[in-house]
C-alpha cells in the first residue's frame, strides 16, 4: 500500500537515504484531490490479471514498456536520475506501474507544497497532465517499472516554469478551483 506525506521543505533533496518525513500524512483521498490515482494489482501476475487489463483498456493504454533503473543496467544513470528528479510536467498522463524496488514521486499540492508518494512493488500511479512533480529512487539504487501510454510513448519533460502550456492551464483551472 502506498505511503504519502509532505516533505520538510529545508530538507528537500535528492538525497534519497532522508524521506525528509514530516508529522502531516497525505490519504489517497487527498491525492485524488490534486488528480493522482493510485492502483494495486499482484505484480507477479499482473498479466492475468482481469482487473489491470481492464483499467488499460479503459483508460486506453495501448502501449506498454519495461524499464528497469539501477547503475548496472542504466549507462547514464547519474545523469538521468538527476533528470527525473528536476521538476517538471508533461502533457500527457504519466501511469507507472511497480514490478519491484522502490522510489518517491513527488507531487505539488494545490499551495505549492510538495508531497512525497512511496511506491512500491505492486504500486500503480497515474500523475495527471499537467502537474508538477519529480522522481528519486529509494537507497537501493533499484526500480523496475513498466510505464503505460495511451498511443505512441512521449517521454517529453517540460521544466518549470511551464505554466504556459495548456495542459499545465487545464490542471490548475480543474484542480486549483
Amino acid at each position: 500500500m502506498v505511503r504519502a506525506w509532505y516533505l520538510d521543505e529545508k530538507l528537500v533533496s535528492q538525497n534519497k537515504s532522508d524521506p525528509c518525513l514530516t508529522e502531516e500524512n497525505v490519504t489517497l483521498d487527498d491525492l485524488l484531490k490534486i488528480g493522482v490515482e493510485y492502483f494495486e494489482f499482484d505484480a507477479d501476475e499482473y498479466e492475468n490479471n482481469e482487473e489491470y487489463n481492464s483499467l488499460k483498456k479503459k483508460r486506453g493504454y495501448s502501449y506498454q514498456d519495461n524499464i528497469t533503473i539501477n547503475r548496472c543496467s542504466m549507462p547514464n544513470y547519474d545523469e538521468m536520475t538527476e533528470r527525473f528528479f528536476k521538476e517538471h510536467i508533461h502533457q500527457d498522463e504519466e501511469i507507472r506501474f511497480i514490478l519491484d524496488g522502490c522510489g518517491y514521486f513527488d507531487v505539488r499540492d494545490t499551495n505549492d507544497r510538495w508531497i512525497r508518494v512511496e511506491v512500491t512493488k505492486n504500486d500503480l500511479l497515474v500523475l495527471p497532465p499537467g502537474i508538477y512533480h519529480r522522481f528519486a529512487i529509494d537507497n537501493s539504487d533499484y526500480i523496475k517499472v513498466i510505464r503505460l501510454f495511451q498511443g505512441e510513448p512521449v517521454w517529453t519533460a517540460f521544466f518549470r516554469p511551464a505554466d504556459e502550456f495548456e495542459e499545465r492551464k487545464n490542471y490548475t483551472t480543474k484542480y486549483y478551483t
